[in-house]
Protein backbone atom coordinates (compact mmCIF):
# COMPACT_ATOMS: atom_id res chain seq x y z
CA UNK A 1 0.00 0.00 0.00
CA UNK A 2 1.31 3.27 -0.95
CA UNK A 3 0.98 5.68 1.97
CA UNK A 4 1.14 9.39 1.24
CA UNK A 5 2.11 12.17 3.21
CA UNK A 6 0.35 15.72 3.40
CA UNK A 7 2.84 18.38 4.04
CA UNK A 8 1.31 22.00 4.57
CA UNK A 9 4.05 24.26 6.01
CA UNK A 10 1.95 27.01 7.92
CA UNK A 11 4.82 29.76 6.55
CA UNK A 12 3.15 29.26 3.12
CA UNK A 13 -0.55 29.88 3.87
CA UNK A 14 0.63 33.02 5.70
CA UNK A 15 2.56 34.20 2.03
CA UNK A 16 -0.74 33.53 0.37
CA UNK A 17 -3.24 35.15 3.02
CA UNK A 18 -1.01 38.28 4.22
CA UNK A 19 -3.15 41.17 4.45
CA UNK A 20 -1.35 44.38 3.94
CA UNK A 21 -1.38 47.65 4.37
CA UNK A 22 -3.18 47.86 0.71
CA UNK A 23 -5.99 45.66 1.18
CA UNK A 24 -8.48 48.39 1.18
CA UNK A 25 -7.02 49.74 -1.80
CA UNK A 26 -7.18 46.50 -3.46
CA UNK A 27 -10.87 46.25 -2.25
CA UNK A 28 -11.73 49.92 -3.78
CA UNK A 29 -10.94 47.72 -6.96
CA UNK A 30 -13.90 45.59 -6.56
CA UNK A 31 -16.14 44.95 -3.81
CA UNK A 32 -16.38 47.06 -0.92
CA UNK A 33 -14.61 45.86 2.46
CA UNK A 34 -16.51 43.57 4.64
CA UNK A 35 -17.27 45.87 7.52
CA UNK A 36 -18.58 43.98 10.88
CA UNK A 37 -20.91 45.53 13.33
CA UNK A 38 -21.94 43.71 16.16
CA UNK A 39 -25.72 43.87 16.90
CA UNK A 40 -27.81 43.35 20.25
CA UNK A 41 -29.16 40.15 21.12
CA UNK A 42 -32.45 39.72 19.84
CA UNK A 43 -35.24 39.86 22.32
CA UNK A 44 -37.33 36.78 21.75
CA UNK A 45 -41.07 37.85 23.09
CA UNK A 46 -44.69 36.57 22.40
CA UNK A 47 -47.51 38.66 22.12
CA UNK A 48 -50.08 36.67 24.12
CA UNK A 49 -53.44 37.28 25.63
CA UNK A 50 -54.07 35.97 29.12
CA UNK A 51 -57.02 33.57 29.73
CA UNK A 52 -56.93 34.47 33.42
CA UNK A 53 -55.40 36.43 36.23
CA UNK A 54 -51.69 35.66 36.02
CA UNK A 55 -49.97 37.15 39.28
CA UNK A 56 -46.76 39.50 38.27
CA UNK A 57 -47.67 39.14 34.22
CA UNK A 58 -51.72 40.51 34.08
CA UNK A 59 -55.37 40.12 34.22
CA UNK A 60 -57.86 38.38 32.22
CA UNK A 61 -57.87 39.36 28.56
CA UNK A 62 -54.85 41.47 28.40
CA UNK A 63 -52.57 41.45 25.67
CA UNK A 64 -49.01 41.33 26.92
CA UNK A 65 -45.50 40.66 25.67
CA UNK A 66 -43.49 38.02 27.88
CA UNK A 67 -40.47 35.86 26.97
CA UNK A 68 -41.12 33.07 24.67
CA UNK A 69 -39.48 30.47 27.34
CA UNK A 70 -42.04 31.37 29.72
CA UNK A 71 -44.90 30.99 27.26
CA UNK A 72 -43.98 27.95 25.85
CA UNK A 73 -42.82 26.51 29.63
CA UNK A 74 -45.76 28.02 31.93
CA UNK A 75 -48.21 30.11 30.53
CA UNK A 76 -49.44 27.69 27.47
CA UNK A 77 -49.10 24.14 29.42
CA UNK A 78 -51.25 25.38 31.98
CA UNK A 79 -53.70 27.41 29.93
CA UNK A 80 -53.14 30.61 31.33
CA UNK A 81 -52.76 32.29 27.75
CA UNK A 82 -52.61 31.77 23.67
CA UNK A 83 -50.77 33.50 21.57
CA UNK A 84 -52.10 36.40 19.69
CA UNK A 85 -53.84 35.72 15.96
CA UNK A 86 -56.08 38.20 13.97
CA UNK A 87 -59.21 36.77 14.83
CA UNK A 88 -59.14 36.17 18.37
CA UNK A 89 -57.94 39.85 18.25
CA UNK A 90 -61.25 40.55 16.47
CA UNK A 91 -63.09 38.39 18.83
CA UNK A 92 -61.98 39.91 21.90
CA UNK A 93 -63.48 43.31 19.81
CA UNK A 94 -66.66 41.69 19.47
CA UNK A 95 -66.49 40.90 23.02
CA UNK A 96 -65.62 44.45 24.69
CA UNK A 97 -68.27 45.77 22.72
CA UNK A 98 -70.97 43.07 23.86
CA UNK A 99 -69.78 43.61 27.20
CA UNK A 100 -70.05 47.41 26.81
CA UNK A 101 -73.42 47.56 25.67
CA UNK A 102 -74.66 44.95 28.31
CA UNK A 103 -73.43 47.47 30.89
CA UNK A 104 -74.98 50.80 28.83
CA UNK A 105 -78.16 48.77 29.45
CA UNK A 106 -77.98 48.31 32.64
CA UNK A 107 -77.45 51.71 33.38
CA UNK A 108 -80.20 52.94 31.62
CA UNK A 109 -82.92 50.20 33.21
CA UNK A 110 -80.91 51.63 36.78
CA UNK A 111 -81.52 55.73 35.23
CA UNK A 112 -85.39 54.66 34.66
CA UNK A 113 -86.14 52.94 37.95
CA UNK A 114 -84.43 55.81 39.50
CA UNK A 115 -87.30 58.56 37.48
CA UNK A 116 -89.93 56.03 38.83
CA UNK A 117 -88.52 55.77 42.72
CA UNK A 118 -88.52 59.94 42.63
CA UNK A 119 -92.27 60.66 40.90
CA UNK A 120 -93.98 57.98 43.27
CA UNK A 121 -94.09 60.92 45.78
CA UNK A 122 -93.04 59.87 49.72
CA UNK A 123 -93.46 56.43 50.78
CA UNK A 124 -95.83 56.14 54.20
CA UNK A 125 -94.30 54.03 56.89
CA UNK A 126 -97.14 53.26 59.69
CA UNK A 127 -95.64 52.90 63.41
CA UNK A 128 -96.64 52.86 66.63
CA UNK A 129 -96.46 56.01 68.50
CA UNK A 130 -95.36 56.87 71.65
CA UNK A 131 -95.46 60.59 73.39
CA UNK A 132 -94.58 63.29 71.63
CA UNK A 133 -93.06 62.50 68.66
CA UNK A 134 -91.41 59.53 69.15
CA UNK A 135 -92.29 56.00 67.66
CA UNK A 136 -91.80 52.10 69.22
CA UNK A 137 -89.08 50.46 67.29
CA UNK A 138 -87.37 52.20 64.24
CA UNK A 139 -87.64 51.94 60.56
CA UNK A 140 -85.30 49.95 58.94
CA UNK A 141 -84.14 49.25 55.44
CA UNK A 142 -86.11 45.85 55.25
CA UNK A 143 -89.29 48.11 56.19
CA UNK A 144 -88.59 50.23 53.07
CA UNK A 145 -88.44 47.17 51.16
CA UNK A 146 -91.56 46.13 51.96
CA UNK A 147 -93.23 49.29 51.40
CA UNK A 148 -91.73 49.48 47.80
CA UNK A 149 -92.39 45.85 46.88
CA UNK A 150 -95.82 46.28 48.08
CA UNK A 151 -96.91 50.20 46.12
CA UNK A 152 -94.26 49.58 43.52
CA UNK A 153 -94.57 45.94 42.63
CA UNK A 154 -90.61 46.26 42.43
CA UNK A 155 -88.13 43.82 44.24
CA UNK A 156 -85.26 45.69 45.70
CA UNK A 157 -82.30 44.53 47.54
CA UNK A 158 -82.04 46.11 50.99
CA UNK A 159 -78.47 45.91 50.87
CA UNK A 160 -78.75 49.22 48.19
CA UNK A 161 -80.96 51.17 50.57
CA UNK A 162 -79.34 53.79 52.86
CA UNK A 163 -81.72 54.92 55.45
CA UNK A 164 -81.03 57.08 58.21
CA UNK A 165 -81.33 56.41 61.60
CA UNK A 166 -85.72 56.92 62.04
CA UNK A 167 -86.44 56.60 65.73
CA UNK A 168 -89.16 59.78 65.46
CA UNK A 169 -92.42 60.54 63.10
CA UNK A 170 -91.52 62.70 60.01
CA UNK A 171 -89.93 63.19 56.56
CA UNK A 172 -87.07 61.48 55.98
CA UNK A 173 -84.42 61.38 52.62
CA UNK A 174 -83.43 57.85 52.09
CA UNK A 175 -81.01 56.95 48.82
CA UNK A 176 -81.34 53.64 46.73
CA UNK A 177 -78.11 52.61 44.81
CA UNK A 178 -79.34 51.14 42.13
CA UNK A 179 -76.25 51.27 40.30
CA UNK A 180 -72.56 52.74 41.03
CA UNK A 181 -73.43 55.77 38.69
CA UNK A 182 -76.87 55.76 39.68
CA UNK A 183 -78.85 56.34 42.98
CA UNK A 184 -82.90 57.61 43.53
CA UNK A 185 -83.24 59.74 46.17
CA UNK A 186 -86.86 58.67 47.73
CA UNK A 187 -89.08 59.99 50.59
CA UNK A 188 -90.18 58.58 53.61
CA UNK A 189 -93.09 59.98 55.54
CA UNK A 190 -93.26 58.22 59.04
CA UNK A 191 -96.41 58.72 61.10
CA UNK A 192 -98.12 57.29 64.07
CA UNK A 193 -101.06 55.29 64.07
Amino acid sequence: MASTSLSWTSSSWLQNHTFSKNAAAKAADGAPPLRVVAQKKARKLRKVILKEDVTAVGKKGQLMDVKAGYFRNYLLPLGMAQIVTPQLIKEMKMEDERIEAEKKRVKDEAQQLATIFETVGAFKVKRKGGKGKQIFGSVTAQDLVDIIKAQLQRDVDKRIVSLPEIRETGEYIAELKLHPDVTARVRVTVYAN
